[in-house]
Protein backbone atom coordinates (compact mmCIF):
# COMPACT_ATOMS: atom_id res chain seq x y z
CA UNK A 1 0.00 0.00 0.00
CA UNK A 2 2.80 2.44 0.88
CA UNK A 3 4.67 1.80 -2.34
CA UNK A 4 1.44 2.33 -4.28
CA UNK A 5 0.87 5.64 -2.48
CA UNK A 6 4.44 6.69 -3.23
CA UNK A 7 3.88 5.96 -6.91
CA UNK A 8 0.74 8.07 -6.96
CA UNK A 9 2.61 11.01 -5.42
CA UNK A 10 5.39 10.73 -8.01
CA UNK A 11 2.88 10.65 -10.85
CA UNK A 12 1.15 13.77 -9.48
CA UNK A 13 4.47 15.63 -9.36
CA UNK A 14 5.27 14.65 -12.94
CA UNK A 15 1.82 15.74 -14.11
CA UNK A 16 2.17 19.14 -12.39
CA UNK A 17 5.60 19.66 -13.99
CA UNK A 18 4.21 18.83 -17.40
CA UNK A 19 1.34 21.27 -16.91
CA UNK A 20 3.74 24.07 -16.05
CA UNK A 21 5.85 23.46 -19.12
CA UNK A 22 3.01 24.01 -21.63
CA UNK A 23 2.86 27.78 -21.34
CA UNK A 24 -0.24 29.91 -21.19
CA UNK A 25 -2.66 27.60 -23.05
CA UNK A 26 -5.02 25.06 -21.59
CA UNK A 27 -3.43 22.18 -19.79
CA UNK A 28 -3.29 18.90 -21.74
CA UNK A 29 -5.47 16.01 -20.68
CA UNK A 30 -3.81 13.44 -18.39
CA UNK A 31 -3.48 10.95 -21.27
CA UNK A 32 -1.89 13.40 -23.74
CA UNK A 33 1.84 13.63 -24.36
CA UNK A 34 3.57 17.05 -24.36
CA UNK A 35 3.32 18.80 -27.75
CA UNK A 36 7.09 19.14 -27.97
CA UNK A 37 7.74 15.40 -27.56
CA UNK A 38 6.75 12.39 -29.64
CA UNK A 39 3.79 10.50 -28.21
CA UNK A 40 4.51 7.55 -25.98
CA UNK A 41 3.28 4.09 -26.91
CA UNK A 42 0.57 4.34 -24.28
CA UNK A 43 -0.60 7.72 -25.55
CA UNK A 44 -0.68 6.47 -29.14
CA UNK A 45 -2.74 3.45 -28.14
CA UNK A 46 -5.25 5.56 -26.19
CA UNK A 47 -5.65 7.98 -29.13
CA UNK A 48 -6.04 5.30 -31.82
CA UNK A 49 -9.54 4.92 -33.34
CA UNK A 50 -11.49 1.90 -32.27
CA UNK A 51 -12.11 0.85 -35.93
CA UNK A 52 -9.44 -0.17 -38.41
CA UNK A 53 -8.82 2.65 -40.92
CA UNK A 54 -10.49 2.15 -44.32
CA UNK A 55 -7.81 0.73 -46.60
CA UNK A 56 -9.65 2.16 -49.61
CA UNK A 57 -9.87 5.73 -48.32
CA UNK A 58 -7.95 8.02 -50.66
CA UNK A 59 -5.42 9.04 -47.99
CA UNK A 60 -4.56 5.38 -47.38
CA UNK A 61 -4.03 4.42 -51.02
CA UNK A 62 -0.54 3.97 -52.43
CA UNK A 63 -0.46 5.10 -56.06
CA UNK A 64 2.28 5.54 -58.66
CA UNK A 65 2.30 9.30 -58.04
CA UNK A 66 1.36 10.76 -54.67
CA UNK A 67 -2.10 12.32 -54.72
CA UNK A 68 -2.69 11.24 -58.33
CA UNK A 69 -4.37 8.27 -59.97
CA UNK A 70 -2.53 7.13 -63.10
CA UNK A 71 -4.70 5.35 -65.69
CA UNK A 72 -3.42 3.66 -68.81
CA UNK A 73 -5.04 2.98 -72.18
CA UNK A 74 -3.91 2.41 -75.74
CA UNK A 75 -3.34 5.07 -78.40
CA UNK A 76 -5.38 5.37 -80.58
CA UNK A 77 -8.19 5.29 -78.01
CA UNK A 78 -11.10 4.00 -80.04
CA UNK A 79 -14.73 5.15 -79.97
CA UNK A 80 -17.26 4.32 -78.61
CA UNK A 81 -15.06 3.71 -75.57
CA UNK A 82 -13.44 7.13 -75.88
CA UNK A 83 -14.72 10.28 -77.60
CA UNK A 84 -12.85 12.96 -79.50
CA UNK A 85 -12.27 16.27 -77.74
CA UNK A 86 -13.95 19.36 -79.14
CA UNK A 87 -11.25 21.60 -80.59
CA UNK A 88 -8.71 18.80 -80.87
CA UNK A 89 -7.43 15.96 -78.74
CA UNK A 90 -4.98 16.40 -75.90
CA UNK A 91 -1.44 15.32 -76.86
CA UNK A 92 -0.42 12.55 -77.42
CA UNK A 93 -3.82 11.08 -78.22
CA UNK A 94 -4.46 10.38 -81.90
CA UNK A 95 -6.37 13.34 -83.39
CA UNK A 96 -8.60 11.04 -85.45
CA UNK A 97 -9.85 8.91 -82.54
CA UNK A 98 -10.81 9.40 -78.89
CA UNK A 99 -9.31 11.42 -76.05
CA UNK A 100 -9.46 9.61 -72.68
CA UNK A 101 -9.04 12.83 -70.69
CA UNK A 102 -12.51 14.12 -71.58
CA UNK A 103 -14.62 11.75 -69.49
CA UNK A 104 -16.66 11.06 -72.62
CA UNK A 105 -17.01 7.63 -74.18
CA UNK A 106 -17.88 4.53 -72.18
CA UNK A 107 -14.47 3.59 -70.78
CA UNK A 108 -13.36 7.16 -70.12
CA UNK A 109 -16.60 7.72 -68.20
CA UNK A 110 -16.19 4.44 -66.28
CA UNK A 111 -12.57 5.30 -65.41
CA UNK A 112 -13.52 8.69 -63.98
CA UNK A 113 -16.46 7.15 -62.11
CA UNK A 114 -14.09 4.62 -60.51
CA UNK A 115 -11.65 7.43 -59.68
CA UNK A 116 -14.46 9.36 -58.03
CA UNK A 117 -15.38 6.33 -55.93
CA UNK A 118 -11.78 6.26 -54.68
CA UNK A 119 -11.88 9.97 -53.85
CA UNK A 120 -9.87 11.36 -56.78
CA UNK A 121 -11.09 14.50 -58.52
CA UNK A 122 -10.97 14.63 -62.30
CA UNK A 123 -7.98 16.99 -62.09
CA UNK A 124 -6.07 14.35 -60.10
CA UNK A 125 -6.38 11.69 -62.83
CA UNK A 126 -3.34 11.27 -65.10
CA UNK A 127 -3.65 9.32 -68.37
CA UNK A 128 -0.69 7.48 -69.91
CA UNK A 129 -0.32 5.53 -73.15
CA UNK A 130 -0.24 1.78 -72.52
CA UNK A 131 -0.22 -0.44 -75.64
CA UNK A 132 -2.56 -3.40 -75.32
CA UNK A 133 0.14 -6.05 -75.73
CA UNK A 134 2.28 -4.57 -72.95
CA UNK A 135 -0.71 -4.21 -70.63
CA UNK A 136 -1.52 -7.94 -70.62
CA UNK A 137 2.15 -9.00 -70.44
CA UNK A 138 3.70 -9.93 -67.07
CA UNK A 139 5.76 -7.38 -65.21
CA UNK A 140 5.43 -4.05 -63.39
CA UNK A 141 3.08 -1.45 -64.85
CA UNK A 142 3.51 2.29 -65.40
CA UNK A 143 -0.08 2.91 -64.30
CA UNK A 144 -2.29 2.27 -61.28
CA UNK A 145 -4.83 0.57 -63.51
CA UNK A 146 -5.50 0.18 -67.22
CA UNK A 147 -8.86 0.33 -69.00
CA UNK A 148 -8.73 -0.85 -72.60
CA UNK A 149 -11.37 -3.46 -73.43
CA UNK A 150 -9.28 -6.14 -71.74
CA UNK A 151 -11.31 -9.34 -71.54
CA UNK A 152 -10.78 -11.50 -68.47
CA UNK A 153 -8.99 -14.80 -69.06
CA UNK A 154 -7.38 -17.11 -66.47
CA UNK A 155 -4.07 -16.83 -68.34
CA UNK A 156 -4.08 -13.04 -68.10
CA UNK A 157 -5.05 -13.26 -64.44
CA UNK A 158 -2.00 -15.46 -63.78
CA UNK A 159 0.30 -12.61 -64.82
CA UNK A 160 -1.74 -9.58 -63.69
CA UNK A 161 -4.52 -8.57 -61.36
CA UNK A 162 -7.83 -8.32 -63.23
CA UNK A 163 -10.85 -6.81 -61.55
CA UNK A 164 -14.45 -7.89 -61.61
CA UNK A 165 -16.21 -7.04 -64.85
CA UNK A 166 -17.58 -3.63 -65.73
CA UNK A 167 -19.14 -4.74 -69.06
CA UNK A 168 -20.26 -8.13 -70.45
CA UNK A 169 -20.52 -8.98 -74.16
CA UNK A 170 -20.14 -11.62 -76.90
CA UNK A 171 -17.56 -11.79 -79.66
CA UNK A 172 -19.04 -10.54 -82.94
CA UNK A 173 -18.25 -11.28 -86.59
CA UNK A 174 -17.94 -8.33 -89.00
CA UNK A 175 -17.84 -8.93 -92.78
CA UNK A 176 -18.03 -6.82 -95.93
CA UNK A 177 -21.55 -6.18 -97.19
CA UNK A 178 -20.66 -7.63 -100.60
CA UNK A 179 -19.06 -10.74 -99.09
CA UNK A 180 -20.39 -14.24 -99.73
CA UNK A 181 -20.42 -14.53 -95.93
CA UNK A 182 -22.64 -11.47 -95.36
CA UNK A 183 -25.78 -13.58 -94.86
CA UNK A 184 -24.18 -16.41 -92.94
CA UNK A 185 -26.27 -17.71 -90.02
CA UNK A 186 -24.00 -20.35 -88.53
CA UNK A 187 -20.46 -20.97 -87.39
CA UNK A 188 -20.28 -23.80 -89.91
CA UNK A 189 -20.96 -21.25 -92.64
CA UNK A 190 -17.84 -19.31 -91.61
CA UNK A 191 -15.40 -22.21 -91.69
CA UNK A 192 -14.35 -21.45 -95.26
CA UNK A 193 -13.82 -17.75 -94.54
CA UNK A 194 -10.48 -16.02 -94.19
CA UNK A 195 -10.81 -14.29 -90.80
CA UNK A 196 -8.59 -11.88 -88.87
CA UNK A 197 -8.22 -10.22 -85.47
CA UNK A 198 -5.81 -8.21 -83.34
CA UNK A 199 -2.90 -10.13 -81.84
CA UNK A 200 -3.25 -11.32 -78.25
CA UNK A 201 -7.02 -10.75 -78.09
CA UNK A 202 -9.86 -13.06 -77.13
CA UNK A 203 -11.26 -12.22 -80.59
CA UNK A 204 -8.35 -14.11 -82.12
CA UNK A 205 -8.87 -16.95 -79.64
CA UNK A 206 -12.55 -17.14 -80.64
CA UNK A 207 -11.58 -17.57 -84.30
CA UNK A 208 -9.17 -20.34 -83.42
CA UNK A 209 -11.22 -22.14 -80.75
CA UNK A 210 -14.87 -21.51 -81.65
CA UNK A 211 -15.10 -20.93 -85.42
CA UNK A 212 -12.05 -23.06 -86.32
CA UNK A 213 -11.79 -21.98 -89.97
CA UNK A 214 -10.03 -24.15 -92.51
CA UNK A 215 -7.67 -21.26 -93.33
CA UNK A 216 -5.32 -19.96 -90.64
CA UNK A 217 -6.46 -16.67 -89.11
CA UNK A 218 -4.65 -13.46 -90.05
CA UNK A 219 -3.15 -11.63 -87.08
CA UNK A 220 -2.77 -7.84 -86.89
CA UNK A 221 -1.05 -5.43 -84.53
CA UNK A 222 -4.22 -3.35 -84.16
CA UNK A 223 -7.92 -3.30 -85.00
CA UNK A 224 -7.19 -0.51 -87.48
CA UNK A 225 -4.87 -2.81 -89.42
CA UNK A 226 -7.51 -5.56 -89.44
CA UNK A 227 -10.16 -3.10 -90.67
CA UNK A 228 -7.88 -1.98 -93.48
CA UNK A 229 -7.33 -5.60 -94.49
CA UNK A 230 -11.09 -6.22 -94.45
CA UNK A 231 -11.80 -3.19 -96.63
CA UNK A 232 -9.00 -4.20 -99.00
CA UNK A 233 -10.61 -7.66 -99.29
CA UNK A 234 -7.53 -9.33 -97.89
CA UNK A 235 -9.75 -11.09 -95.36
CA UNK A 236 -13.44 -12.02 -95.44
CA UNK A 237 -14.24 -11.02 -91.89
CA UNK A 238 -12.87 -9.97 -88.51
CA UNK A 239 -13.88 -10.50 -84.89
CA UNK A 240 -14.35 -7.75 -82.31
CA UNK A 241 -16.51 -7.13 -79.26
CA UNK A 242 -20.13 -6.18 -79.89
CA UNK A 243 -19.93 -2.39 -79.27
CA UNK A 244 -16.86 -2.12 -81.52
CA UNK A 245 -18.74 -4.06 -84.19
CA UNK A 246 -21.65 -1.59 -83.97
CA UNK A 247 -19.33 1.41 -84.24
CA UNK A 248 -17.26 -0.13 -87.02
CA UNK A 249 -20.29 -0.94 -89.20
CA UNK A 250 -22.40 2.17 -88.57
CA UNK A 251 -19.85 4.99 -88.23
CA UNK A 252 -16.32 3.96 -89.05
CA UNK A 253 -16.93 2.24 -92.41
CA UNK A 254 -19.60 2.22 -95.13
CA UNK A 255 -19.13 -1.23 -96.60
CA UNK A 256 -19.20 -3.57 -93.59
CA UNK A 257 -21.97 -5.40 -91.74
CA UNK A 258 -22.41 -7.58 -88.67
CA UNK A 259 -22.89 -11.26 -89.54
CA UNK A 260 -23.75 -12.30 -85.98
CA UNK A 261 -22.41 -12.85 -82.50
CA UNK A 262 -20.93 -15.95 -80.90
CA UNK A 263 -23.38 -16.82 -78.16
CA UNK A 264 -23.78 -20.04 -76.23
CA UNK A 265 -25.53 -21.81 -79.12
CA UNK A 266 -22.44 -21.33 -81.30
CA UNK A 267 -20.08 -22.52 -78.58
CA UNK A 268 -19.09 -19.05 -77.48
CA UNK A 269 -19.26 -17.70 -73.95
CA UNK A 270 -20.00 -14.24 -72.57
CA UNK A 271 -16.87 -12.27 -71.76
CA UNK A 272 -16.33 -9.31 -69.48
CA UNK A 273 -13.93 -6.41 -69.51
CA UNK A 274 -11.67 -5.99 -66.48
CA UNK A 275 -9.38 -3.26 -65.22
CA UNK A 276 -5.74 -4.41 -65.21
CA UNK A 277 -3.26 -3.85 -62.37
CA UNK A 278 0.11 -5.06 -61.13
CA UNK A 279 -0.04 -8.61 -59.85
CA UNK A 280 -0.90 -8.48 -56.15
CA UNK A 281 -1.77 -4.77 -56.19
CA UNK A 282 -3.27 -3.43 -52.97
CA UNK A 283 -5.61 -1.35 -55.16
CA UNK A 284 -7.40 -4.39 -56.63
CA UNK A 285 -9.93 -4.94 -53.81
CA UNK A 286 -10.62 -1.20 -53.77
CA UNK A 287 -11.34 -1.19 -57.50
CA UNK A 288 -13.62 -4.20 -57.09
CA UNK A 289 -15.48 -2.35 -54.34
CA UNK A 290 -15.77 0.71 -56.59
CA UNK A 291 -17.12 -1.38 -59.49
CA UNK A 292 -19.62 -3.06 -57.16
CA UNK A 293 -20.79 0.32 -55.88
CA UNK A 294 -21.22 1.67 -59.42
CA UNK A 295 -23.09 -1.47 -60.44
CA UNK A 296 -25.34 -1.30 -57.39
CA UNK A 297 -26.17 2.35 -58.04
CA UNK A 298 -27.03 1.60 -61.67
CA UNK A 299 -24.22 3.87 -62.87
CA UNK A 300 -22.56 1.26 -65.11
CA UNK A 301 -25.88 0.55 -66.82
CA UNK A 302 -26.49 4.27 -67.31
CA UNK A 303 -23.05 4.77 -68.84
CA UNK A 304 -23.52 1.73 -71.07
CA UNK A 305 -26.86 3.04 -72.31
CA UNK A 306 -25.41 6.50 -72.89
CA UNK A 307 -22.22 5.62 -74.72
CA UNK A 308 -22.62 2.19 -76.27
CA UNK A 309 -24.80 1.63 -79.33
CA UNK A 310 -28.53 1.10 -79.08
CA UNK A 311 -29.63 -2.48 -78.40
CA UNK A 312 -33.13 -2.00 -79.86
CA UNK A 313 -31.99 -3.86 -83.00
CA UNK A 314 -30.44 -6.98 -81.44
CA UNK A 315 -27.66 -8.78 -83.28
CA UNK A 316 -28.62 -12.40 -83.99
CA UNK A 317 -26.57 -15.16 -82.46
CA UNK A 318 -24.92 -17.53 -84.90
CA UNK A 319 -25.98 -21.16 -84.77
CA UNK A 320 -23.53 -24.10 -84.66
Amino acid sequence: MRSALKSIVVLMIVAMAAACSTGGGASPSPSAAPASAPPTAAATASAAPSATPDACAMDNLTTKASGKLTIGTDNPAYPPYFAAKTGGNTAPWDKDQGDPTTGEGFESAVAFAVADQLGFAKADVVWVVAPFNTVIAPGPKAFDFDINQVSYTPERADANDLTDGYYTFNQTVVVRKDSTFAKVTSVAGLRAAKLGAQVGTTSLAAIQNVIKPTTQASVYDSNDAAIQALEAKQIDGMLVDLPTAYFLTTIQTDDTAIAGQLGAAAGGAPEHFSLVLDKGSALTPCLNAAIAALQGAGTLDQLRDKWLPDKTNPVPELQP
